[in-house]
């Protein structure tokens, strides 16, 4: 092994030992010498290294020539001639016996592939006509530059001596780390030992661990460097096809075992040798039948001491070994030790003991970063099989917005995805990555872009927990970490897979949202919910995240167990209206800020509406009935209660809503009203059926008021009570004479006066003892205006008003003018359009 490392080392002489050797290797390698230098056949060391340094001075000075005179004949002779069996340049008399031309190792280290691939068939090429000729006439070639080589105990008996020297040379230089020879040299040696069956597999074995050996007088890279070398050599061997042929030749060939045991040795040295170790076997595994992987591969020594020790020092190649062997050969076995369940079952691969047991290799497949290890993808696919993912993917596609049934076993399949997947992410990615380190932390988000990959928009609350929403917003909050460039690119990613689908945009919204207490994006100083919301095109997928935003209102489980540190009480914002509210038991803390943000959110949905006025009338209208119930009434028993009339459940939050809420959804319920007021104006003048979003509140307003089981929000006085009443007696009147008008400016009239009603009627409502006497003003104006004799019953004070009242126009200013001050935006919109 000295001989061999100076050798290597020596490759390159000064130029003055290149000229004194040129006379002496002018002949191809395979010619006979015209002298012998002794008895002895073995030249000295000192020859050895001169006829290198020869050989190295005529590739450079003769190079172009050779090239240029080759380009020009040799291809048509390679394709015009078979080179398997092409003898016929050594068996005529006259002829020259085959040559070897050793310039074709330099272009196996070149950069460019193709040159490289040029240069292994090339060589290859050469080499079979010399084995060939070698084989028929049994040539005597007695070069004393090569018998160094040929002579050598490498079991290389049966090979030319030039092939044996390729080999040796091949296998030197796969440890080179000069431009890609490793590549170069590894392809060639691969194309050699497939193409000449003379080289013995087991000789093969030998020369890698000869003339690869780590000495201890070696320096860290130049051991580095023959580690590596090892493994290109033995991928070469993989690659040529032998070990296979081998065993469908001989099922009881005794070098599968050796191959993987020595491969497990060699991971066992270093650790950055365990990777292409185990992809190197898997290589193997896949071009091996199931019979050869279950009596060969899996019982080859060490190799179960090595899955044993797997789960105790954290080796995420063992687990990537079990995982896909057991996945090509679908055998249980007690050779995985604890690496896998025995017997083997998703159910049990992702139960909480087991992955407990499998969260020390995982972890410590950081070693790799950037770059993900070879083991998460395998496990993914084992978590969501891709079969699943697919069907999942094509339901969602056709039945996104439908609720449809599935079959038992779909469900249950289904159930047991989302129980592993829920394992997986708690054990594993918050337990184990999520609050460790940066490196971890980085690699617990890789996994997770992986995971979307594959996931169904019902597995995305799962994911998005709120652990890793409350992670994902310290990060983004925090400018001085590098970790914040991680934490922008999953929110891409997350872009990405949501796409158009508008069911995975409703899972990623309400799942972010709901674990931020609504604040996602000012704690991230992000826009990305925002962006999100804008992207909603179609009427099912807005109705869609209506519902879902509803059911965040409703359901108590969507309250957050854990709240963020960085969310506000609501204390300040929660006095709305009167001082009782301070000391209501209507509040729930920190759950209002979600709950807040729900109100927010579902009339901002119509800002980015696009689609026609009967779409954008249907989800107004969802949005209008939500707003109303939650605002405007309570129920007195339970939290449910049906309206026969209208044909649909209502629901309330266990908790009793705070009046900031009630208020905030009364607020947001008169802009609704406000912004459909212009919309109808311009809409209604080109549709056959107008879309009056203020006459279809006043029947729903009216519908629950008649509800026995259904009370308003707050108690009302007499005034204010009668107050309403009248609005809603005089709304009716003028909904009916406004149609009678068709669409004449009379129509608009009383549109306009009949909206400025209803915001009156929701501000009585909001103030109590603030608007009762001007909505009474303001009905006697109407009853002047239309003579109409159908208003309910007046009080004698009114009746005197109306005979001794000034000016009808004068009346109606001054009390238009005085709501301005006090009046809310939608109310000021409402009497400017009146004026």
């Amino acid at each position: 092994m000295g001989s061999t490392t100076k050798n290597k080392r020596n490759n390159s002489v000064s130029d003055e030992h290149e000229e004194s050797n040129k006379d002496s290797h002018e002949k191809p390698l395979n010619k006979k010498p015209k002298t012998t230098t002794d008895s002895s056949t073995t030249p000295t060391m000192e020859t050895h290294k001169k006829s290198k340094a020869f050989d190295k001075n005529r590739r450079k000075d003769k190079l172009k020539s050779k090239l240029e005179s080759k380009s020009k004949s040799e291809p048509v002779d390679l394709d015009s001639k078979p080179p398997v069996d092409s003898t016929s340049g050594g068996t005529s008399g006259g002829d020259s016996p085959p040559e070897f031309h050793i310039s074709v190792f330099k272009d196996l280290a070149v950069v460019d592939d193709s040159a490289r691939s040029v240069a292994a068939k090339q060589m290859v090429t050469e080499l079979k006509a010399v084995q060939n000729a070698y084989g028929v006439q049994e040539m005597d070639i007695d070069d004393g530059g090569f018998k160094l080589e040929a002579e050598k105990n490498d079991g290389l008996d049966e090979c030319a001596p030039s092939v044996r020297y390729a080999v040796r040379r091949l296998i030197r230089g796969v440890s080179s780390s000069r431009e890609c020879a490793r590549q170069g040299f590894a392809s060639g040696l691969a194309v050699l030992v497939g193409a000449i069956d003379k080289i013995r597999i087991g000789s093969f074995l030998k020369l890698v661990v000869d003339l690869l050996e780590v000495t201890s007088s070696m320096k860290g890279q130049e051991a580095k460097d023959c580690l590596l070398g090892r493994l290109f050599a033995y991928g070469a061997l993989v690659r040529s096809g032998r070990l296979i042929h081998e065993w469908s030749m001989d099922k009881n060939t005794p070098y599968i075992k050796e191959f993987v045991g020595i491969l497990i040795s060699l991971a066992s040295k270093k650790r950055y040798l365990q990777e292409p170790a185990v992809s190197i076997i898997l290589e193997l595994v896949e071009k091996l039948p199931v019979e050869a992987i279950a009596s060969h591969v899996i019982e080859a020594p060490g190799l179960d001491k090595w899955f044993e020790s797997a789960a105790g020092v954290g080796n995420p190649d063992a687990l990537f070994l079990a995982l896909k062997v057991r996945e090509k050969i679908s055998i249980d076995s007690s050779i995985y030790g604890k690496l896998l369940p025995n017997p083997f079952s998703s159910s049990q691969l992702f139960s909480a003991d087991h992955l407990s047991s499998l969260s020390n290799c995982l972890k410590e497949s950081t070693f790799c970063q950037p770059r993900v290890h070879s083991v998460w993808p395998v496990l993914i696919n084992n978590l969501i099989p891709n079969t699943v993912s697919q069907l999942e993917d094509v339901a969602s596609a056709s039945n996104s917005l439908k609720k449809h049934k599935k079959s038992r076993k779909s469900c249950s399949s289904d159930e047991e995805i989302a129980k592993n997947l829920k394992s997986f992410c708690e054990i594993i990615i918050e337990g184990s990555l999520l609050f460790s380190s940066h490196d971890r932390k980085h690699l617990a988000f890789e996994v997770m872009s992986l995971l979307l990959q594959k996931l169904s928009a019902s597995l995305i609350p799962v994911v998005l927990s709120n652990k890793v929403v409350q992670c994902l917003m310290d990060i983004l909050s925090n400018n001085n970490t590098w970790l914040k460039k991680v934490g922008l690119e999953f929110l891409k990613q997350l872009t990405d897979w949501v796409g158009d689908d508008d069911v995975k945009r409703v899972a990623v919204i309400v799942a972010i949202q709901k674990h931020s207490n609504g604040k996602f994006d000012c704690i991230a100083k992000t826009k990305h919910v925002k962006n999100l919301m804008s992207r909603f095109k179609t009427e099912a997928g807005c109705m869609l995240f209506v519902q879902n935003l509803m059911n965040l209102f409703v359901d108590e489980d969507n309250t957050l167990e854990e709240p963020s540190d960085q969310s506000q009480t609501t204390d300040e914002n929660s006095e709305i209206g009167s001082i009782e509210d301070k000391d209501s038991p209507r509040t729930n803390g920190n759950s209002d800020l979600l709950k807040r943000w729900v109100i927010e959110s579902l009339p901002g949905i119509l800002k980015f509406d696009k689609r026609d006025h009967g779409e954008m009338f249907r989800v107004q209208k969802e949005i209008m009935k939500f707003l109303a119930v939650q605002g405007l009434f309570t129920a007195s028993l339970g939290t449910e209660v049906t309206s026969f009339e209208l044909d649909e459940k209502f629901r309330w939050p266990k908790s009793p809503t705070s009046n900031a809420l009630c208020k905030m959804c009364i607020e947001q319920l008169q802009l609704l009203l406000a912004n459909a007021q212009k919309v109808e104006s311009m809409a209604n003048a080109n549709s056959l059926e107008p879309n009056d979003l203020g006459s279809y509140f006043m029947k729903f307003f009216s519908t629950l008021c008649n509800i026995p089981s259904v009370s308003l929000f707050r108690s009302l006085d007499d005034e204010d009570e009668k107050a309403v009443k009248n609005l809603q007696a005089m709304e009716a009147k003028l909904s009916i004479e406004e149609r009678s008008h068709d669409c004449s400016d009379d129509a608009n009239r009383d549109r306009a006066l009949r909206y400025l009603l209803i915001q009156l009627l929701l501000q009585v409502l909001l103030c109590p003892r603030e608007y009762s006497e001007a909505a009474s003003e303001l009905i006697i104006c109407c009853k002047k205006t239309f003579s109409t004799s159908d208003i309910p019953e007046s009080s004698g004070e009114d009746d005197t008003e109306v005979g001794d009242a000034p000016e009808l126009m004068d009346v109606l200013v001054d009390t238009l003018l005085s709501l301005l001050p006090q009046s809310s935006a939608p109310m000021r919109s409402a009497i400017d359009q009146v004026i």
